[in-house]
């Protein structure tokens, strides 16, 4: 079912993943990291690739999940990005062929919320955050719509689905899912990212979620 109101074209020709309803915080404190702009999608797993993601679009994606990253895992001083493409996050099979000489490290690395827009823009578009190297993003809750989602278990390939009441967590690869530990980043002690209020169907292909970081 669809929300309430409406818009004409509708919100689904929009350029970005991630729907505002209730705001949270519109942060723009740090700059991006180096990879933020060039890292491919999925950026960890691609053994089982989201229905949802642009795999033909580098760089951290709108709806994606904005990280910590230290010098040691990319980054450095008040910078974020996604997903780690060196980086074990868990210890799903998929990852372990995914990445070679992995290390459990993610020392520093925690989640900061969800990237409004795509780092690196669109064609056609002006392109902020390569202008400015700033990926602003939601934190401090909020009510949102996301239409970038994990679509199958990372390890197994089995199809998720999502229902009303489901907690959402940041995947290996950064995306939000309510898959099994294995999926998730930081395995079974990932931080909740949300409360998923209305699943995606036919009508509405986006998770309308709550959300708690």
């Amino acid at each position: 079912m669809p929300l309430s109101g409406q818009a004409s074209g509708g919100w689904t020709e929009s350029s970005s993943a991630l729907r505002i309803l209730h705001v949270g915080i519109r942060n723009t404190i740090g700059e991006l990291t180096d990879d933020a702009l060039t890292q491919s999608n999925p950026a960890v797993i691609s053994a089982f690739v989201s229905d949802q993601a642009e795999t033909t679009v580098f760089g951290v994606l709108s709806g994606s999940v904005a990280f910590t990253r230290p010098a040691a895992l990319g980054g450095g001083s008040n910078e974020i990005g996604g997903a780690y493409a060196t980086t074990q996050y868990a210890q799903s099979s998929a990852f372990q062929a995914a990445v070679t000489g992995a290390t459990e490290s993610v020392t520093g690395m925690y989640e900061l919320g969800v990237f409004i827009n795509s780092a690196a823009g669109n064609a056609f578009e002006n392109q902020p955050g390569v202008a400015s190297n700033k990926g602003p993003y939601v934190s401090g809750q909020g009510t949102y719509g996301n239409s970038l989602y994990e679509t199958a278990n990372l390890d197994s390939g089995a199809t998720l689905s999502y229902a009303t009441g489901d907690l959402l967590y940041a995947s290996c690869n950064g995306f939000l899912t309510n898959g099994a530990a294995d999926d998730r980043f930081l395995g079974a002690g990932a931080t909740v990212m949300g409360v998923l209020k209305m699943p995606p169907d036919s009508t509405q292909d986006e998770l309308v979620y709550d959300q708690r970081i």
